[in-house]
């Protein structure tokens, strides 16, 4: 897919790069380049009030439907949009889980009461979401759930009880949708639903996951007898993997050029240090720096390629299956180049308790680029089965 701007889109970008050049300033200016992977715990209420800045500007959800309280963007202005973002600076957006998952599944699949009833609270930058997907056992095999959600007649709730595990910002969230079984004498990706919980209420537990940057913006969920209306079930019961797997199609959607965005500067910081430093004198390091540009661009092409088989529903084409192992690698060996241009430096600290710069906590971060989301061996076997109709792994 050739993205092609006119001037119309031109005028779009001027636009959106006027805007947060005038509004990351003040409260916000020590936002710019915050708040990313890694460094998520940082300033959460004031990156909050920021989402609601954006969405004073009309610039939340910016790919949702006109009729839900989106500019119905262009997947071009879109693409525009997250660059643009990136290459100001913009802070992490504590919005993201909302704005890029939960609406746009609700739009797909929700009902129209959980549109109205969730959509306006993303919008304003108001309400915030977390995602119940992973488990003790149910990390790369999501259909290993073992989360129960048992209907009671009487009251009219949906009852849930049992544990997610690395769940991002569940401290900060209003609002967490859980994959749970709905039957419990069902296996793997049957007999199970797709619920929206709230989080401040009786029965549901967040423990922070301190990790190795010291930082605890993972978490552990528990639900013990936590409550959900009947009506906030997305689709029916046993609906669940559809549903989850048109949400995981949207984290692959257009949103991954932002991600990009936030590379490059991530890599002109690392350029920046080896010239600083003499580094870049060394040809090993030279030719390192020039595979990592080239792995960049390759990724956005493949992107560009990817968005060209979105259909609104989450489904991409195949090339899709590709991204996530692609990027990890790519983060990960970046993490890595960093710290070999800081140098013998890169291992030292000052005494506890200890601060990371920027590029130590990127190397640190890094690691788990590979594992969240589905480790780079899963998603190798999802390349052969579903990409190249390979026999599937044998089970022993």
């Amino acid at each position: 897919m050739k993205l092609q701007f006119s001037e119309k889109d031109e005028a779009f970008r001027a636009e959106i790069a006027g805007w947060l050049k005038d509004n990351l300033t003040g409260e916000f200016a020590q936002l710019k380049f915050r708040g990313g992977p890694g460094d998520e715990h940082m300033f959460p209420e004031e990156r909050k009030r920021w989402e609601q800045k954006l969405a004073e500007g009309g610039w939340t959800c910016v790919g949702w439907p006109q009729k839900y309280g989106g500019r119905g963007l262009s997947i071009e202005q879109q693409v525009i949009f997250y660059e643009e973002y990136a290459r100001a600076g913009a802070p992490g957006r504590m919005g993201h889980i909302g704005d890029g998952l939960t609406g746009p599944t609700l739009i797909a699949f929700g009902s129209e009461e959980q549109k109205a009833k969730y959509l306006p609270g993303i919008l304003a930058g108001t309400e915030f979401w977390c995602q119940g997907y992973s488990e003790p056992g149910a990390g790369s095999d999501l259909a290993n759930v073992k989360t129960k959600a048992r209907l009671d007649e009487a009251s009219g709730k949906w009852i849930i009880n049992g544990q997610k595990v690395w769940t991002s910002l569940a401290h900060e969230s209003e609002y967490c949708f859980v994959v749970a079984r709905t039957d419990p004498d069902s296996v793997a990706h049957k007999g199970l639903g797709f619920f929206l919980v709230k989080m401040d209420q009786p029965g549901v537990t967040v423990r922070p996951i301190e990790q190795i940057t010291g930082t605890s913006e993972f978490n552990e969920v528990f639900f013990d007898d936590a409550e959900c209306d009947v009506g906030d079930i997305v689709g029916e019961p046993g609906d669940g993997w559809k549903v989850a797997m048109g949400l995981l199609g949207f984290e692959r959607g257009v949103s991954t050029l932002g991600q990009q965005m936030a590379f490059q500067n991530e890599l002109d910081e690392v350029v920046k240090l080896a010239r600083e430093n003499g580094a870049a004198e060394d040809p090993q390091i030279r030719q390192r720096l020039a595979q990592a540009h080239i792995g960049l661009k390759l990724m956005r092409y493949n992107s560009m390629r990817m968005l060209s088989g979105d259909k609104g529903d989450g489904s991409l084409q195949k090339e899709a299956l590709i991204y996530k192992l692609y990027w990890a690698s790519w983060h990960r060996d970046l993490g890595e180049l960093a710290v070999d241009i800081m140098g013998p430096e890169a291992n030292i600290l000052p005494e506890a308790p200890y601060e990371l710069n920027r590029l130590q906590s990127l190397f640190l971060f890094t690691r788990s680029d590979t594992i969240y989301g589905g480790t780079n061996q899963i998603q190798r076997n999802i390349i052969a089965e579903r990409g190249l109709g390979m026999p599937k792994e044998p089970k022993w």
